[in-house]
């Protein structure tokens, strides 16, 4: 079993939802961004997906945006972020660890080295938010191959005739985008969450991971109690915008994910 499936799986004997937190490789510089991503795993952290850089990452609302810029600016590029799983996976052989992203620097990077790298370097899977299933052979087909999971987005306007496309080829889990809309942007209700999270399993057997909008412990332990697990990123993300120095961007993420993971934890107790 890959590691997000013996992760998924340990949790649900554990009767509990998975804390997946996002971060962006290389924000607020490559040191920091280390330090947060090793910090993780011990402060409650049981999937990680780390963002890759993007000039352009449309999906994405102004938190993850500035992330980006930071991260650039830092000189941060994709094979330093390989290079940040493979100094990760030195001392963590068992988080789940994801990469998530866009189409253009992978292919600018070259898919077939991209997916030995990735490989290589510890990654367990992709999320890669501008490839539709229309274009599975550009990467989905070859990353699953090569045994990367291929995660796909869900949302509230992807339609029962739809969904099954979008499914299909999916693995590792699917991840439900709970709002309309960029990330870090409002939340759902509950009422919602939990008609979307029927409507997926009547589709699926993955496991279904929510995320947009999510800040607090106690929202993060309402979304648990409905889904396998729940997705943090723009909350955290805030923590190192608002940082005065590195070493306390590292402590506030660090923190946060420790009180979210709490949250969690406790949800169905």
């Amino acid at each position: 079993m890959s590691r997000l499936q013996t992760r998924f799986a340990e949790l649900k004997e554990q009767n509990r939802a998975a804390l997946v937190t996002f971060i962006t490789a290389g924000d607020p510089g490559y040191d920091a961004s280390l330090a947060i991503l090793k910090g993780l795993p011990a402060a409650g952290a049981d999937v990680i997906e780390l963002g890759m850089p993007f000039t352009d990452p449309m999906a994405d609302g102004p938190a993850i945006q500035l992330a980006n810029i930071r991260a650039l600016a830092a000189k941060q590029n994709l094979a330093k972020t390989l290079q940040m799983v493979r100094e990760f996976r030195a001392g963590n052989g068992d988080t789940p660890l994801v990469l998530m992203g866009y189409f253009n620097p992978i292919h600018h990077y070259g898919v077939p080295r991209f997916i030995s790298d990735a490989k290589e370097a510890g990654v367990d899977g992709l999320i890669v938010v501008d490839l539709p299933p229309e274009h599975n052979a550009d990467l989905c087909d070859p990353a699953q191959a090569a045994g990367l999971d291929f995660i796909r987005l869900t949302t509230p306007t992807t339609d029962d005739a739809r969904l099954p496309k979008v499914l299909n080829g999916s693995s590792g889990f699917v991840y439900y985008v709970s709002v309309a809309g960029v990330t870090g942007a409002g939340s759902a209700t509950l009422e919602h969450v939990e008609q979307a999270v029927a409507r997926l399993r009547r589709h699926t057997d993955l496991p279904i991971s929510i995320g947009f909008g999510i800040r607090t412990p106690e929202h993060a332990a309402t979304i648990a109690r409905l889904a396998d697990g729940v997705v943090v990123g723009s909350a955290l993300i805030d923590q190192i915008a608002n940082a005065e120095s590195p070493e306390q961007a590292v402590a506030g993420v660090l923190t946060l994910c420790a009180e979210l993971a709490k949250g969690v934890r406790g949800a169905r107790v």
